[in-house]
């Protein structure tokens, strides 16, 4: 009898922080290696929001809070949600958590049991799936390819939905494609579940405020209010905000759902870190004006790496609508001989022949549920991705 859980054996540690541990580790014994794999700004977190923390340890704010948050901060994410999504939330119905996944991993395991069915499109966030089988659900993945932009059509969330379905997981703009749906899809998906009464919407917004040429965000409780009390809507701090190591999480959902996460909470983390959380009425109440910048500098990269990689033989790269990622096929390069004698077999291969080859570390695709593709992470330095782009370039044209 094995000693470790069925449930630790339906899983697998995250590729992404794989990819980054494996970046980290060739730097430090000495190569030349430039990291694509985290999604992690590297802007530094705004001075206000580094002053808030620090008053509330002066403060001596330094004690357990409630344990899905507390009242000042779930009122400032209330004030988020009315302001700039047009939902109204009252704070019994604002859970707060350890980071986004920490939100997804509560909600999961509150209301998925085994042989419950959770849709979830491809190309996903690679915990996605993990956190699924580790509640005994099993993950429905739909295929979004690269003709359609990487987004779920109504027709085929239709066709996933049976009578086990409990979610949709949602995630727009999306890690890792950068795909971001506009309101007239985000309808028609909305429209489906309004046919399933029994299918619950878990709207990953993490990406909300990195979009780029104009683009609109919607989120499905705002696209289509009679879902509300089936959605849960949760986002974070970590992206916009610069805040990956804060780990602060929330989300906004009926006060049912909301007081058994609460529940699963108070067995598991307890509260998030109350120094976090300070910082975080700080940044949702704050200057926002830094944003929008800082977007201007990503949509720059985006085009420069889409631009580039384009150019590089065997690879085709869309450009994304938002987040900070590119999601290239790299379908020209499958079959192909490296000058090492080695044949690419798969995106796998791929990735592994650029690090080893050029010193470049991307995530390939299948971890992320569709092949042949691999990610780039764009949020690093502009001379960075350029060097990262000709060293793949000089890879592509190196292949037989």
């Amino acid at each position: 009898m094995s000693f470790f859980s069925d449930a630790i054996g339906r899983i697998q540690p995250s590729p992404t922080i794989a990819v980054t541990a494996k970046a980290r580790e060739l730097k430090a014994a000495g190569l030349d290696v430039i990291g694509l794999g985290a999604g992690e700004p590297d802007f530094d977190t705004p001075d206000n929001i580094k002053e808030a923390a620090i008053k509330a340890i002066r403060d001596g704010q330094t004690k357990y809070t409630d344990v899905d948050g507390t009242r000042e901060l779930k009122e400032a994410i209330c004030a988020k949600f009315e302001r700039e999504n047009g939902l109204k939330y009252t704070p019994d119905q604002i859970t707060v958590n350890c980071g986004g996944k920490h939100t997804i991993f509560n909600a999961m395991m509150a209301t998925v049991n085994p042989g419950d069915e959770v849709i979830i499109p491809a190309p996903y966030w690679v915990s996605y799936p993990d956190i699924i089988q580790l509640c005994g659900g099993t993950p429905v993945i739909v295929e979004a390819s690269i003709a359609t932009n990487f987004k779920m059509t109504a027709a085929q969330l239709e066709a996933a939905i049976t009578d086990r379905t409990k979610w949709l997981i949602f995630n727009s703009p999306s890690n890792p494609s950068g795909a971001a749906y506009t309101y007239d899809e985000i309808k028609a998906l909305t429209d489906v579940l309004l046919r399933h009464p029994h299918v619950w919407m878990f709207a990953d917004d993490i990406y909300e405020h990195l979009v780029y040429d104009d683009f609109k965000f919607y989120t499905p409780a705002q696209v289509e209010p009679a879902l509300f009390d089936r959605t849960l809507t949760m986002n974070g701090v970590a992206k916009a905000y610069a805040m990956t190591g804060w780990r602060i999480g929330y989300g906004g959902g009926p006060a049912s759902l909301i007081k058994a996460i609460a529940k699963m909470q108070s067995q598991s983390t307890s509260n998030p870190s109350s120094i976090s959380q300070a910082a975080t009425v700080a940044a949702l109440n704050g200057p926002q004006h830094f944003i929008a910048e800082r977007n201007a500098v990503f949509k720059e990269r985006r085009d420069l790496v889409v631009s580039m990689l384009n150019q590089a033989k065997g690879i085709t790269c869309p450009t994304p609508e938002g987040a900070f990622y590119v999601y290239p096929s790299c379908a020209g390069m499958i079959g192909k001989t490296t000058p090492g004698g080695l044949v690419l077999n798969n995106d796998a291969d791929v990735a592994n022949y650029l690090l080893e080859s050029e010193g470049v570390a991307v995530v390939f695709g299948a971890a992320f549920g569709l092949s042949p593709h691999f990610r780039i992470s764009y949020a690093t330095s502009t001379e960075a991705l350029e060097e990262a782009c000709r060293r793949i370039q000089r890879a592509c044209a190196a292949l037989s």
